[in-house]
């Protein structure tokens, strides 16, 4: 589990011990960010670098986390199942509700499992261990997109460019 670096996130790592204590035998690495909280049912450490992080996700069966882009994106790229809570602002986790934008975007697309709330949590980290690991998705940018971007940004019409990755057409 990770919250981040920058804002307390009590809401999800009070949920994931819960959960955690629960049921004996839970495996559960937190980093748990600048909080006084100290959980008493998972293993955590406020802070990692991004190296054991890293490392961290990559050992993983599933991530939860906070909806921040780069967990998301690296969880996605892995390959593994991930479960966000995002942070709002309204409850002082953040500065604005664009984690909450996100979620629900994602969420959409069925890419990630995402709980709005505490119940919703403690229902999908049950679920966790039954979701099946996504394909991962690419580090880059399909060839297709990066030109038609350039184009747009060079002001020039957007062409079809057939890209030998995916046959498509911008």
């Amino acid at each position: 589990m990770t919250v981040g670096t920058q804002l307390a996130f009590d809401r999800l790592i009070m949920g994931v011990d819960e959960w955690a204590g629960a049921a004996g035998g839970r495996e559960v690495f937190a980093q748990i960010g600048p909080t006084r909280l100290r959980p008493r049912h998972i293993e955590y450490a406020q802070f990692v670098s991004p190296e054991e992080c890293h490392e961290r996700m990559a050992a993983a069966k599933a991530v939860v986390a906070h909806a921040g882009m780069g967990t998301i994106l690296t969880a996605l790229e892995m390959g593994k199942p991930l479960l966000v809570m995002p942070r709002r602002a309204a409850l002082g986790e953040h500065r604005n509700d664009h984690q909450l934008a996100t979620a629900h975007r994602f969420a959409e697309l069925g890419s990630i499992k995402v709980a709005f709330d505490g119940a919703e949590l403690l229902l999908r980290l049950e679920e966790l261990d039954r979701v099946v690991a996504p394909q991962p998705i690419s580090h880059w940018a399909p060839d297709d997109f990066v030109f038609g971007l350039r184009a747009f940004i060079a002001g020039e019409p957007l062409l079809p460019v057939a890209s030998e990755e995916s046959h498509s057409v911008v």
